[in-house]
């Protein structure tokens, strides 16, 4: 095979492993980089554009952090947004039920818990073929937009409802429409970022649903005040502004959202030449997706080991983090009136953003992951010790204080984990997301029913706790599993279909740890 040697000036620090020079093919013999599956067995070389051939490293350095400020500008805060916009919608029923929702459609306290549940089962059954579709298309960011502007419809469209039942089939739609959302996003945000920024970037996103947990309380109780105008209860006005504001920020979103990296519109050709090829070298190929039957890339994604694994982990934190759905229920179970519940409910969820900015920010600094999981799971078990072991107001809201930080810590470094544990095509990646978050909000449904003995709520703090506990076991294995993987690749031995390509191994490719 006649080869040519393509120096990749990049010795920018998220691209470590590539800043050596990488064997790159000509034209009429590509490097064939293999997946080890049946449909795919194609050349996929990394080729470097003729505009960055001329770049002196500090050039491409100056030129990454350019990319990378733009893309921070233009996507991050979108995402973050709608996340803010994602749980107020979702979790707008706690504040509603202080409002009196259950009293005035007559519900009891299995029905209101129900009412909580079924959205997620709607939400976990369409996240598949959801991400399974935004792989494929042109336009993902506006797809993720529309679908924000159908559940603001929905969730508008929840202050009309007179009945127990038509409050279910609100919540089960609304699953069923926000669904599109958390795995679409995290995709998306794989589309523009190296594996080594992927923590940092997670947690930013992640933030926007603690900025919505931590001031959607104090946005509730301004909406409230509005209580008999045009005769409708406080409750029903929550619905209706939350959701109309929904609608029209993701109107105004869908306007400018990047959609892929080719056509990122702030980017220059040069700038865009360069985030192409950087994602290459950061995969170490190009990507397969339109190469590989998506029925194929989801064989791939099911078969994979280290998907099961990473599911086992944020699976075991979602649980723990189920308290979520119960916050300002569980904080007024302490006593205190409306007003003051929906304000306390606010600190801890601006801790957690500190938090998990932090962890992420050192996360990808040191290039780890196992202790940044860890570390915070260890703190989940803390404060759910304190929680079911008394109901003293202070201690019982320290414990509060304590555990958003915990899990969403925990649950920010598992996803960027799990894009960096992924080998294949991105329609490969985009499944993933989508099956272990499908799987892993299921505990969102039967959890629901842990929340009955208040203000104790021994059943789900116990529930929690054993969770964390069993989270940092699995997460144990999963190192051990990966590390062994990185010894077999410097052996030289065949990891299988599921490992990396032989030239991504050349290039350096280790899994994180």
């Amino acid at each position: 095979m006649t080869t040519q040697q393509v120096e990749a000036h990049d010795p920018a620090k998220d691209l470590k492993p590539f800043s050596h020079q990488v064997e790159m093919a000509d034209e009429e013999h590509p490097v064939k980089t293999e997946h080890n599956d049946d449909h795919v067995d194609r050349h996929l070389a990394v080729r470097c554009p003729e505009s960055l051939r001329h770049l002196s490293p500090e050039e491409t350095i100056v030129m990454d952090r350019k990319i990378t400020r733009k893309l921070d500008i233009l996507l991050m805060p979108v995402l973050m947004a709608l996340y803010i916009l994602n749980y107020l919608d979702r979790q707008n029923i706690s504040s509603a039920k202080i409002a009196g929702i259950t009293t005035d459609l007559k519900m009891t306290t299995t029905q209101y818990n129900t009412a909580v549940a079924v959205l997620f089962a709607g939400y976990v059954s369409l996240q598949i073929p959801s991400n399974m579709l935004i792989s494929k298309i042109s336009y993902p960011g506006i797809y993720i937009c529309f679908m924000c502007a159908i559940w603001g419809t929905i969730s508008a469209c929840t202050g009309a409802v007179q009945s127990f039942a038509g409050l279910a089939v609100c919540r089960t739609i609304l699953g069923f429409a926000e669904a599109a959302f958390l795995p679409g996003a995290i995709f998306l945000v794989s589309c523009f970022y190296t594996k080594q920024q992927m923590a940092l970037r997670s947690a930013l996103f992640y933030s926007g649903s603690q900025i919505g947990n931590a001031f959607g309380g104090l946005f509730a109780l301004a909406i409230l005040e509005l209580k008999g105008t045009h005769g409708l209860e406080g409750w029903r006005w929550l619905f209706i502004v939350e959701g109309v504001m929904t609608v029209g920020l993701a109107g105004i979103f869908a306007l400018f959202i990047p959609n892929k990296p080719e056509t990122v519109r702030w980017l220059t050709p040069q700038e865009k030449d360069r985030l192409i090829f950087k994602l290459e070298m950061d995969r170490s190929s190009k990507d397969a997706t339109d190469e590989v039957p998506i029925m194929s890339a989801l064989k791939m994604a099911c078969t994979d080991p280290k998907v099961w694994l990473l599911c086992a982990v944020l699976f075991l934190d979602f649980i723990a983090a189920s308290v979520t759905n119960f916050f300002p229920v569980v904080i007024a179970g302490l006593g205190f009136n409306r007003t003051i519940t929906l304000a306390i409910s606010c600190p801890p969820y601006v801790i957690c953003c500190f938090v998990i900015i932090a962890n992420g920010w050192h996360s990808d600094r040191k290039n780890e992951r196992f202790l940044h999981v860890v570390i915070p799971m260890a703190f989940i078990v803390l404060g759910n010790v304190i929680a079911v072991s008394t109901t003293n107001t202070a201690a019982r809201y320290v414990a509060m204080c304590i555990l958003p930080s915990s899990f969403y810590s925990a649950s920010t470094v598992i996803l960027s984990w799990i894009s960096s544990s992924m080998t294949g095509p991105a329609s490969k990646r985009a499944i993933v997301y989508a099956l272990i978050n499908a799987i892993c909000n299921t505990p969102n449904i039967w959890t629901s029913y842990l929340y009955y003995d208040s203000p104790r709520y021994i059943a789900a703090f116990a529930v929690d706790l054993a969770a964390a506990v069993g989270g940092i076991v699995v997460a144990g294995f999963l190192y051990l599993y990966l590390r062994n993987q990185n010894r077999k690749i410097e052996r030289g031995e065949d990891l299988g279909k599921h490992g990396p390509t032989q030239v991504q191994i050349e290039t350096g490719f280790r899994y994180q740890l």
